[in-house]
């Protein structure tokens, strides 16, 4: 609650995008349990790239029960949370709605009644539409995003569903499927889903690539939580000491060198 108090008082004057993810210390697990290694569930800021909580889950917890822990952690008024399939359900919509914020939650087969409502409704009414088409490293992904009015709410807060087919280059097209508390505009869909992508390139891979997270083998009692936890802390730091402007494998170097470097990194999250 510290950690999440700490982090949530440099976002809390934007109104932005909330992403809920769980990320696995694929090395951290106990001998015979390779396929099920420690995970914690983070909650980041698209615009302000912090992670605003972290918890992992407790004895008899999943990822499920710890995400909604999360959300619990954070003021989410006039914020928008979105999450991949395994949160599309009745819990998350009612604690996201009762934080104040609204929601984009991917939706997939394992709720097979609400992704056939979904293709009805979206089949029978004439949806509003945008598309674009976007050239990043070479690549180009041309995406469209379809919007409907839910006519009936499935789950708490909920007021329609979204289809998003993208197409990278040549290869064939995907169709993914998305449950809203809002009745977004298309264009509004398609930047949302784009940032929800933000935890992973903004927060995971820096996790992985930067601090070594994959690798760590602290797997003993709490040591994973904790380790997952003083990471985020770390990683919230040297995001915010952005001073001098330089990479953030410069930073943490420079953090290793130089003791004044480090103290200004740190009284600068103040």
């Amino acid at each position: 609650r510290a950690f999440a108090a700490f982090a949530a008082g440099f976002a809390r004057a934007c109104e932005e995008v909330v992403s809920l993810d769980g990320k696995a210390l694929r090395r951290a697990y106990e001998k015979g349990l390779a396929a099920s290694p420690p995970l914690t569930v983070s909650a980041f800021a698209a615009e302000t790239r912090l992670c605003l909580a972290a918890v992992s889950p407790g004895a008899g917890e999943n990822e499920v029960e710890a995400a909604l822990r999360v959300v619990e952690l954070i003021d989410l008024t006039g914020r928008m949370v979105t999450a991949d399939a395994l949160h599309c359900h009745t819990r998350m919509a009612k604690a996201i709605t009762e934080r104040g914020g609204d929601y984009l939650l991917a939706l997939k087969g394992n709720r097979r009644h609400w992704v056939a409502h979904a293709k009805q409704q979206l089949t029978e009414i004439t949806p509003a539409v945008a598309e674009r088409t976007e050239t990043s490293h070479g690549r180009s992904e041309w995406r469209q995003a379809e919007v409907v009015a839910a006519a009936e709410p499935l789950m708490p807060g909920h007021k329609a569903f979204i289809r998003i087919t993208s197409r990278r280059d040549q290869t064939k097209p995907l169709t993914r499927l998305f449950m809203a508390s809002t009745l977004l505009s298309p264009q509004q869909a398609l930047e949302l889903t784009r940032a929800h992508w933000q935890i992973e390139n903004g927060l995971h891979w820096m996790l992985d690539v930067h601090l070594d997270e994959d690798q760590s083998r602290a797997r003993k009692d709490n040591a994973p939580a904790n380790t997952a936890l003083l990471n985020r802390i770390a990683r919230n730091i040297l995001q915010g000491a952005d001073v001098d402007k330089v990479p953030i494998s410069h930073r943490i170097k420079k953090c290793a060198w130089n003791d004044d470097y480090l103290i200004q990194a740190l009284t600068h999250m103040r």
